[in-house]
């Protein structure tokens, strides 16, 4: 039997724009941050004035971060500019019926796409409960990072940015423990972006919606009910 499908824009540019800088911010972000935390150890006769492996290393981790930064601030301006599937209220429910509404679209994603106890997808047009859920959190630890990161960085800068988080570092009780936590939080990014390439790849060939393909195009194919 024949299934009828309707384009739909859901996802506009500003939001495809922090997608993508976002995961190739991740990307450097997290090999150049293991490598600063563990350093590879080179033996080499020449003169130490020409290693610079190291320095070119720490500015790709500092350029990263400063572009997750500002897409960071795109994407928080375009939660209040955005369609309704951009905006705010989708990740930060704050009324008990929007409550309700997540977690009950978390359940129904739960038992379809991890449990796998139900035989139907569940449908959605946006963001289902359980992804606005994930992203939530998602942005809480992306401004963590960015906080610590400037923390740590504001002790060797003289730029005016850093200096406004020069107060991080003495708050959490030096800078061992602040890179402790940085470093911590860059797995939980590492977990997240697995799980996500999972389900974003398990919707797309088990739905056919062009979940991986919107993030490109901005459109995904539906059927004509869905749940929203």
């Amino acid at each position: 039997m024949a299934t009828t499908f309707q384009r739909a824009y859901v996802w506009e540019l500003p939001v495809r724009i922090y997608h993508w800088v976002t995961f190739c911010g991740i990307v450097a972000l997290v090999a150049t941050g293991l490598l600063i935390g563990a350093p590879l150890a080179f033996m080499s006769s020449g003169d130490a004035s020409s290693q610079t492996w190291f320095g070119t290393v720490r500015m790709i981790h500092f350029i990263a971060g400063m572009l997750i930064t500002f897409a960071l601030v795109l994407r928080i301006y375009w939660m209040f500019a955005g369609n309704r599937h951009a905006r705010w209220d989708n990740f930060f429910p704050i009324t008990p019926r929007l409550v309700a509404r997540q977690v009950q679209s978390a359940y129904k994603v739960l038992k379809a796409d991890i449990l796998q106890v139900e035989v139907q997808p569940y449908d959605f047009e946006g963001h289902n409960g359980l992804a606005s859920a994930s992203y939530a959190g998602i942005f809480l630890l992306t401004v963590f990072q960015i906080v610590t990161g400037f923390g740590l960085y504001a002790a060797m800068s003289d730029w005016w940015f850093p200096q406004l988080f020069a107060w991080v570092v003495p708050l959490m009780g030096g800078d061992a423990h602040v890179r402790l936590w940085h470093h911590l939080a860059t797995w939980a990014f590492v977990i997240f972006t697995m799980i996500h390439v999972y389900l974003a790849t398990f919707h797309d060939y088990t739905e056919a919606h062009g979940e991986i393909s919107s993030m490109v195009s901005g459109s995904r194919f539906l059927p004509p009910r869905m749940h929203r």
